[in-house]
């Protein structure tokens, strides 16, 4: 039996579902080749690393798709000097390529098995840089301020908290809308009471457990 050839699965994940999603920074796409993908995914679905689907974590979580995670990163145009809070560790891998990019990380998940998988998984990569803790970060996490937040799981609408959580020229990665349609947005802090919007791609993710559903109307 031929032993699974994860380098030219990881190769053909970027040449064939990362780039053609405009994933062009090389940066991105270099962290992305260098980040072991398969030793983050469940055992089982090890094979499946590289596939353009969103893998089963447990506990009714999901990996997000490489290409989703590729946009992610090229979108937050992260800096050597950044902070980062992400807030649904998941997996730890999307975890494992900010702090190749940033200054440190701050990573939040609800899921204390999540939290505890990925600090191991990040111990073994020999990744320092990153701050796991278990909580609920629906709301905002610490108060502190940041140069990049990443939020992996869908809202209804973005909260006012998530903007007030940008440092100065921050940008914040949110997925928002009802599914099957959601709408993925980046959104970098101008000025103290200044913030603009960019429409980046369609998308369906699931919620983030205890955001603030929407509000329907009954007449």
């Amino acid at each position: 039996m031929t032993a699974f050839n994860f380098e030219l699965a990881r190769h053909n994940m970027i040449e064939q579902q990362i780039r053609p999603w405009e994933v062009l920074d090389q940066q991105v796409l270099d962290v992305i080749a260098s980040v072991p993908r398969e030793d983050f995914v469940p055992e089982r679905y090890r094979n499946l690393a590289f596939g353009d689907i969103a893998i089963p974590l447990g506990h009714g979580e999901f990996m997000l798709k490489p290409t989703v995670e590729g946009r992610i990163l090229q979108a937050l145009a992260v800096q050597p000097t950044d902070h980062v809070l992400e807030v649904g560790t998941g997996s730890g891998y999307l975890t494992a390529c900010l702090a190749r990019l940033a200054a440190s990380v701050v990573s939040v998940d609800i899921v204390p098995d999540f939290t505890e998988a990925a600090r191991q998984k990040l111990k073994t990569l020999g990744v320092h840089n990153v701050t796991l803790h278990t909580g609920d970060a629906s709301r905002g996490w610490g108060g502190h301020r940041y140069h990049a937040i990443a939020v992996t799981g869908s809202v209804a609408t973005v909260a006012d908290h998530w903007r007030q959580s940008l440092s100065l020229g921050g940008r914040l990665f949110i997925v928002a809308g009802q599914p099957p349609v959601m709408e993925a947005l980046l959104i970098t802090r101008l000025g103290e009471q200044e913030w603009i919007q960019e429409s980046l791609f369609d998308t369906d993710l699931p919620p983030l457990r205890n955001a603030a559903p929407v509000k329907r109307f009954e007449f």
